[in-house]
């Protein structure tokens, strides 16, 4: 007789309904009939043959079988077998049971909940921790046996807070609202864990796994994989770890930030600057040994930087960073364009103090080298250079740089002093191109040609303005084939010789050409005093003397211009006068030499030191007119920066 399939299913639904009907009756029954203290007993006693640790219960217990089945201990501590703390604190924990055991009467733990635990760690200045006696009671409960098969699947924490105390380090952290979930070992022995907690105000999801749970446990080599995930910030390790005398661990480690300079400020670190420390990728291989990383094969990224090389880490009370890294292309405009030296559109020295507390916090020695390289604006070739930074000193030494078509070597400075910067500078720049080189370092465009120069500065001040008031040292150039623009002096002194009050043509404009060009500059205070700047080609010559303002970034020269006749004999001369701001100076000549050279004009100089002569002409100029003075009185400054007319 044929059977539809609804009639099947009820004909089979009705023994299943007896079936669980039976199960629940029997749990009512069993409810009522189990012994409540054998039940915690045997609860205990698992507990303690699965961790070791031994319950230490001060609030009450709540057992239930229908229709939860579960123990729940409230206030409770666990410790290891001979210890007076407890190990953790539990406002509740609750194991839950077996259903099917639970029927024949057997009490077995199904996994475990803890509700809000508070886990202390304090470590010592000799590793150990007030942990290490619980660890070593869970490794020797773990080991194989003849009661050691005895397990529960997993351990959920909820709502847990981690407190950890490094004594020797003087360090303390906190992780609160712990959620995670511990696949405790079995047979298999393999540990994992996963779940969530906060950090310094983020939230990190994080998993772990032990291939060897027992073995790690022990000190022995096991495999582990690790992950951590947080906003700022994610690692990831695969490999192997070991704790013997020492915690080891080798495999490799990846870490991903998309802002570095985010990532150490929340793990407490002050980056240096406020200009770049975004993009960070790194994977590498790593050997971790206590408190030192040394990673090898490194593929590092920054800021759209790339390398290679290899890299140590060590963190024993103080950071320090060690590396060699070479690169195809390193770009430095990130982390020097915020550093202005110039007020923003002004003429003037930046005021803002230094940040200079970066200085005191790391230790750093790094190799670089690299095929290009950019910094601002200045392009360099090949470089090679490195950069130290010990107990608040960074110094910055360039081996060989290719730039400005030539070769840059020496080395840069800066100390730190509470809040004030030393700065020490020392520079030679050799077969470069002296207009690039110029307007780059100086600002001044005017200057062509190929040399040598050689820089050696100091300075000592809280900021850009600071450091200008207080520059010491030298400088000198050597040019040659070269011109300086804005000016032809050789037209000029032609001109002027033939008609010395000419006034017609455009003074400021063309080039003067030079064979050589000679600098010597010494800067006292901020003042750059020219020992000797002489311009020459074979048709004229320039010499200079006077000051230049670093603070006010002004000019105040005296000079010579010549036109040779014959060899190096001068021909006819012009003194001149140079001053005004470096960025547009003025530049006019001697009007009192170029009066007596004027025929018509030169009595009129005679006539003028006449007291008579003066008086009456000073009653229709208002006193402006300055006469010269008698051969025997002080001579006047030739041209002062009130009295002659600016020079087209």
């Amino acid at each position: 007789m044929s059977v539809t399939l609804a009639q099947g299913m009820r004909r089979l639904g009705t023994p299943i309904a007896v079936l669980l009907g039976v199960v629940f009756i029997g749990l009512f029954v069993s409810s009522w009939l189990v012994n409540r203290d054998a039940l915690r007993r045997a609860v205990e006693t698992q507990i303690r043959a699965v961790t070791g640790l031994e319950l230490v219960v001060k609030g009450h217990i709540d057992v239930s079988l229908f229709p939860g089945s579960y123990v729940s201990f409230h206030d409770v501590g666990l410790k290891g077998g001979g210890t007076e703390d407890a190990a953790l604190r539990v406002d509740v924990l609750t194991a839950n049971l077996q259903l099917l055991p639970l029927l024949l009467q057997r009490f077995e733990i199904a996994d475990l909940m803890l509700l809000r635990p508070q886990i202390n760690v304090v470590r010592q200045a000799d590793g150990d921790t007030n942990w290490t006696p619980f660890i070593q009671t869970i490794a020797q409960t773990m080991r194989p046996g003849p009661d050691s098969q005895m397990s529960f699947s997993e351990i959920r924490i909820q709502d847990g807070i981690l407190v950890f105390d490094d004594n020797g380090g003087h360090a303390s952290e906190r992780l609160d609202d712990i959620d995670l979930s511990l696949a405790w070992p079995s047979i298999s022995r393999s540990f994992a864990a996963t779940g969530q907690f906060d950090w310094r105000g983020q939230r990190i999801e994080g998993s772990i796994s032990v291939s060897d749970f027992l073995a790690a446990l022990s000190g022995d080599r096991s495999g582990l994989k690790m992950r951590l995930a947080s906003p700022p910030l994610k690692v990831a390790f695969d490999g192997t770890v070991a704790n013997r005398t020492s915690a080891l661990m080798e495999g490799t480690l990846t870490v991903d930030s998309p802002s570095l300079r985010e990532a150490l400020r929340w793990t407490g670190q002050t980056p240096l600057g406020s200009g770049g420390f975004g993009r960070f990728a790194l994977r590498a291989r790593a050997n971790v040994v206590g408190a030192s990383i040394a990673l090898t094969n490194v593929n590092v990224e920054l800021d759209g930087n790339t390398a290679e090389g290899v890299m140590t880490y060590i963190n024993n009370g103080r950071q320090t960073l060690q590396a060699t890294l070479a690169a195809d292309a390193l770009d430095f405009t990130p982390y020097i364009s915020t550093v202005r030296l110039l007020a923003n559109g002004a003429r003037d020295w930046n005021r803002q103090l230094f940040d200079l507390k970066a200085l005191s916090t790391t230790d750093l020695d790094m190799r670089l080298s690299a095929a290009k390289v950019t910094v601002g604006p200045s392009k360099l070739g090949r470089t090679a250079f490195g950069a130290n930074l010990r107990n608040g000193v960074l110094a910055l030494s360039v081996g060989e740089a290719q730039m400005y078509g030539g070769v840059v070597r020496g080395s840069f400075g800066i100390a730190r002093a509470d809040t004030v910067a030393d700065v020490k500078a020392e520079l030679q720049f050799a077969d470069v191109d002296l207009q690039a080189c110029a307007n780059e370092l100086f600002g001044v465009s005017s200057l062509s040609g190929r040399g040598n120069l050689n820089v050696s500065l100091t300075a000592s001040g809280s900021s850009p303005f600071g450091l200008a008031q207080s520059l010491d040292g030298s400088a000198t150039l050597q040019g040659h084939d070269g011109s300086i623009s804005g000016f032809n002096v050789e037209q000029l002194l032609k001109r002027l010789e033939r008609s010395p009050l000419s006034r017609g043509g455009n003074f400021r404009t063309g080039s003067t050409p030079f064979d050589s060009l000679t600098v010597a500059v010494k800067f006292s205070e901020g003042i750059a005093t020219a020992e000797d700047i002489r311009v020459e080609n074979p048709t004229a010559r320039i010499t200079m003397t006077g000051t230049a303002s670093v603070p006010s970034r002004e000019y105040d020269f005296k000079g010579v211009a010549s036109l040779l006749s014959s060899g190096s004999s001068s021909g006819f001369e012009l003194p001149f006068v140079v001053q005004g701001p470096w960025e547009d100076p003025l530049i006019f000549p001697d009007p009192e030499s170029l009066i007596r050279r004027a025929p018509a004009a030169a009595p009129l100089l005679d006539a003028l030191k006449d007291r008579k002569v003066r008086s009456m002409l000073e009653r229709f100029t208002g006193g402006g007119l300055r006469p010269a003075q008698s051969d025997d009185a002080t001579q006047p400054d030739p041209a002062p920066s009130g009295s002659p007319t600016k020079q087209n």
